[in-house]
Order: C-alpha cells, then sequence, then structure tokens
C-alpha cells in the first residue's frame, strides 16, 4: 500500500512550498519594575496562573535584599516583597513551588555565619515569608541556583570557600520541605571552582553546570559524583534534553573578547557538537532551554550587536545548534538577560535588567516576545534533524489527521503550515525527498 500510494502520489503535479521562515517573533510587550536607586533582575519562572515571578536585588536604603515581584500575564505588578536584612542580600534564582508558594535562593551577608552564607527563604503565593535558613561557614558560601526536588525538598547549588579542596568548590546543598539540611557535597580541586545551575535529572541525581575543574558534573540521588566533564568553556545554564542528554550555554574566549557557548552532549558527558556565536566584542549567555520544536533558545548580552552599550540578545537554534534567527533588544545604555523561558504558548520570556528605560538606575526587566509560526527548516522534514528522509513520512502516516496542537513535541510534519497533518503535506514530502539544511 505504501508503494502504491508513492506511485500515486508521484505523478501529481505540485508545487513546492517552502515553509523555512528566520524572522524572529515580534515583541508583545516589555515591562520595567523598580524605583530610582538600583534594582537588577536575576530570574524569573511563568506561574501557574499564567503570569510571572521575577527575583533579583533591590537597594531599599543601603546594601542590598532580596526582592521577588508577581505580575499577571500582562505584566501588571500584583504584588512585591523585599527581604533581608539590607547588609547585601542577592537572590539568584526562583522557583514555583508544589502548593503554590515560590522558593528564593541567592546569599545573604546579613544573616548566617560568615562573609555570605547560602540563603533559602519560602513564601506563600503572596509573598509572606513562612521560613528561611542559611548554610555556610565562616568565609564566602554563595548559592546560584535551587530546584524543588521530586521528594517536596530542595536543592541548592553554588560554591564555597568554607569547605572542600580548593579556593572555592561547587558546592550542592540538599534539604528537607522544611529546609533543613540532609547532606551536602563539594566537588573540586585545587583552583577557583563554582556552580552556577542545577537541575533534578530523569533518575533522580543532579547535573550542575559550572566552571573551573568541570563544566558538568552528574551526580546520583545521594550527591555522589558519577562522572565530570571540562569542555573549555565557561557553563551558566544546563537543561537536560528529551533525548536524555544535556545542553550547556556560557561563554567561551576567543581572543580577548568572547561568544555565546552552546554545547550539547549525552547522557554520560561525551561532547556531541558545541557551537559559538557572536561579533568581534563580549557576547555572554546565561541561560538556555530546549524549544518546542527541539532546538535551544540562548540568552544574555552582546556588545558585538544592537544600539546599546550591551543589549540583550536571544538567539535560536535547531537540533543541532545551526541558528535559525537571533534579535536584540534595548537603548542606548546598557541591558543584560539572566533568564529564558519559553512560555506556555510557544513564545518566550526575558528576564534581566534594564538601564536604559524603567525609574532609574537600574529596573527590573521583562521581555514577552510573541509565538511564532513553527519554524521548519526544510519543508517535509518533521523531525527537524536536517534532511528529508523516510522517516518523516512514517511520522507523517503515523500523525495522519491530527492538529499541531495534538502533535508529539519535537516533531512537525504539518508541512504546509495550516495546523492539520493531511494528504496535502505528502506532496510536499515528496517534492523534497534526500533535501538537506546546507
Amino acid at each position: 500500500m505504501l508503494a502504491l500510494l508513492l506511485a500515486n502520489m508521484l505523478t501529481l503535479t505540485f508545487s513546492v512550498q517552502d515553509a523555512e521562515s528566520l524572522e524572529p517573533p515580534a515583541t508583545e510587550w516589555t515591562r520595567t519594575y523598580g524605583g530610582t536607586v538600583w534594582e537588577e533582575g536575576e530570574c524569573a519562572v511563568e506561574t501557574s496562573d499564567g503570569g510571572y515571578a521575577l527575583a533579583g536585588r533591590a537597594e531599599p536604603f543601603k546594601g542590598f535584599d532580596f526582592w521577588l515581584v508577581k505580575v499577571d500575564s500582562y505584566g501588571n505588578m500584583q504584588w512585591n516583597r523585599t527581604y533581608g536584612g539590607g547588609q547585601g542580600d542577592v537572590a539568584r534564582s526562583v522557583v514555583e513551588t508544589v502548593d503554590g508558594g515560590y522558593a528564593l535562593a541567592g546569599w545573604t551577608c546579613s544573616l548566617g555565619a560568615g562573609s555570605d552564607d547560602f540563603w533559602l527563604v519560602k513564601v506563600d503565593s503572596t509573598g509572606n515569608q513562612e521560613w528561611n535558613r542559611t548554610y555556610g561557614g565562616t568565609k564566602a558560601d554563595d548559592a546560584e541556583c535551587v530546584v524543588q526536588t521530586g521528594d517536596g525538598g530542595y536543592a541548592l547549588a553554588g560554591f564555597t570557600w568554607s569547605f572542600g579542596a580548593g579556593q572555592s568548590d561547587y558546592w550542592l546543598v540538599k534539604t528537607d520541605a522544611n529546609g533543613n539540611m540532609k547532606w551536602s557535597k563539594t566537588y573540586g580541586g585545587v583552583y577557583s571552582d563554582r556552580a552556577q545551575c542545577i537541575v533534578e535529572t530523569s533518575d533522580g541525581g543532579y547535573a550542575l553546570a559550572g566552571f573551573g575543574f568541570a563544566n558538568l558534573i552528574k551526580t546520583d540521588a545521594s550527591g555522589n559524583m558519577l562522572w565530570n566533564r571540562n569542555y573549555g568553556g565557561l557553563a551558566y545554564s544546563v537543561v537536560e534534553t528529551s533525548d536524555g542528554g544535556y545542553a550547556m550555554a556560557g561563554y567561551y574566549s576567543v581572543g580577548f573578547s568572547c561568544d555565546f557557548w552552546l554545547v550539547k552532549v549525552d547522557s554520560h558527558g561525551n561532547m556531541q557538537w558545541s557551537k559559538t556565536y557572536g561579533g568581534d566584542e563580549w557576547d555572554m549567555a546565561f541561560s538556555v532551554v530546549e524549544t518546542s520544536d527541539g532546538g535551544y533558545a540562548l540568552a544574555g548580552y552582546t556588545e558585538s550587536f544592537g544600539v546599546g552599550e550591551a543589549d540583550v540578545w536571544l538567539v535560536k537554534t535547531d537540533a543541532n545548534g545551526n541558528m535559525q534567527w537571533n534579535q536584540t533588544y534595548g537603548g542606548a545604555s546598557s541591558e543584560w538577560a539572566r533568564s529564558v523561558i519559553q512560555t506556555k504558548d510557544g513564545g518566550y520570556a526575558l528576564a534581566g535588567t534594564t538601564y536604559s528605560f524603567g525609574a532609574g538606575g537600574g529596573d527590573f526587566w521583562l521581555i514577552i516576545i510573541a509565538r511564532g509560526t513553527v519554524q521548519v527548516r526544510i519543508p517535509g522534514d518533521a523531525d527537524l534533524n536536517g534532511i528529508v528522509e523516510l522517516r518523516d513520512f512514517v511520522l507523517w502516516a503515523n500523525n495522519f489527521g491530527k492538529t499541531v496542537e495534538e502533535l508529539p513535541p519535537n516533531i512537525y510534519p504539518d508541512f504546509d503550515n495550516n495546523g492539520y497533518v493531511e494528504m496535502k503535506d505528502f506532496p510536499i514530502w515528496v517534492a523534497n525527498f534526500g533535501r538537506e539544511y546546507p
């Protein structure tokens, strides 16, 4: 039947429809949050009610406090809260918790045992503090990232000068649901090693990204190191990918400047490919997400492109790291993004800091980018791997009759982009059979 169908369809006369589009999606809206002094945005999450929660630092009088801002789906502020003693308390990460509240992690100079300590703050759905915990020794210990774990507790990653083998070491702290430490582990050599991001992996362990003796560390559920790898750059963000591997973003030094850096590895940390993106100046990525089409979105800042001293830069790639489109956002002064999210509707949210807009000094900046047309590199390439082949026909046949909303993640057999997998898609696949992305 397959052979007959192919023979019949090959006799048809049709025109090839090229669905390739490299234009970046439009900006839906942007908002700034802050006063006349100084605020810096460090992280954002899309919340279960369709809004966003942004965390970072605010300067109320002197020093800094944790600052948490909750906004609705249009960016209108619903409430904001500060937490700290005003001596230098910086929130670097926020997660929405299973009870509808939030957990913030960073470091505190106001509380704890040392000059800086890991600080974990748990609040309810309206920002009222429920509890807080510090972790650290007599020296500087800074948390960079927090995740809520499958057991309801938390895992915090950063670096410690109080413990470990070297100047600073990766530090992983595991707590229960009330923030009580269950265990902690250090990883490092004799020099400075710093973790910047953590994810709980599908096997119940953890993957930590950073720089120093390793860019990526994989542990079991108890924090015992299974393997570590160094790929030569500085990693700031990691995600576990849909194929069981990992993607990391950061920056790679090139002479006296640096470029965005994206690395894809398998489940054992073996590098599959590495890509850089940038110009002649400093271009640094701080966040990466795997996108619904199997590609990646990276965000940070660029001094090579844009209109200001530094601009927010968003780079979108395909599954193999080939750039599909990029866009800068900014004014005459400096802006940067510390966080990128693919939103539930398929668009993007960027969170960071602006010095060009807002009320004064630095302000939190939230940019919402519209959902764009699904980017099909080659019409007929259902699995988005860069070549039109028989596997793409099988995916088309297996999903025949579905709408795009019903499709499994990371495939796109709607070759004419009309929202349905139907017979009209078949001649497009035939016409492009064997075509590869150049």
